[in-house]
């Protein structure tokens, strides 16, 4: 019986063209750390430690451990004289992405109504960003006052998308078997992976990333139109 529903955030409840996304915020945050450190040292460092924590399977560090750890071993430069540039960063510069992204109220609608059908809610965002820059992104989806029970942020999450441990840890974490969830997303490799553990896909249309290879069980996949009614009238996997 299906009582979890995971959202992905990018692409899935928040429409966007992540890859530019990511550019764009790289454009923006180098050049306000140059006083620091050289931009293209940054950026190299920068993707270091995000490969760092994709690839990170140690369940003792947070994604965050993983990404200062590498990081500071790259650059010449202590996290106190770092970080408090790029805090300001994610406070103040970071919200002004939005335009970057096509919200929809189809979002709040399909959060919405799996509340109303009783389903516990949590956004399983791949958690490689400070939980302020996913926070923001949450409230450009018009989301962020939803009664989510988790969401995955870099300072609190170990293990990252695609492994299939990082929706385990979930799962631990609400205590619910994989057989219990379903995952809704719009990445055919990122997100489609929960179902290698039991839990039960959607894969939402319109964002789709597809790298080609591996490929997952999908369950069932629509609009979030399509996926509003089918949680409306527990259709399909949501009525399992």
């Amino acid at each position: 019986m299906t009582k979890v529903i995971l959202f992905d955030l990018d692409g899935t409840l928040l429409p966007m063209d992540t890859d530019s996304f990511v550019k764009n915020y790289i454009k923006e945050l180098a050049p306000r750390v140059a006083h620091i450190i050289d931009p293209n040292d940054f950026v190299k460092a920068l993707w270091a430690g995000t490969e760092a924590m994709l690839r990170n399977l140690d369940h003792e560090k947070t994604n965050e451990k993983v990404f200062e750890e590498t990081f500071l071993s790259l650059v010449n430069v202590k996290k106190e004289d770092i970080w408090p540039t790029l805090d300001d960063f994610y406070d103040k510069v970071f919200p002004t992405f939005s335009y970057l992204c096509e919200p929809t109220p189809l979002a709040r609608q399909v959060v919405e109504e799996a509340v109303r059908q009783g389903y516990r809610i949590a956004v399983a965002t791949n958690p490689v960003f400070p939980k302020a820059a996913i926070y923001h992104r949450l409230t450009w989806a018009g989301i962020d006052d939803l009664p989510f029970e988790i969401v995955t942020v870099y300072e609190e999450s170990v293990f990252t998308k695609p492994h299939k441990q990082y929706y385990q840890y979930i799962c631990d974490q609400l205590q619910v078997t994989p057989q219990e969830c379903v995952m809704v997303g719009n990445d055919k490799q990122e997100d489609m992976v929960a179902a290698t553990i039991g839990i039960k896909t959607f894969l939402v249309e319109g964002c789709v990333i597809d790298r080609g290879e591996p490929t997952y069980q999908i369950d069932e996949q629509g609009t979030l139109e399509q996926l509003v009614e089918k949680i409306r009238k527990k259709q399909g996997i949501f009525n399992q």
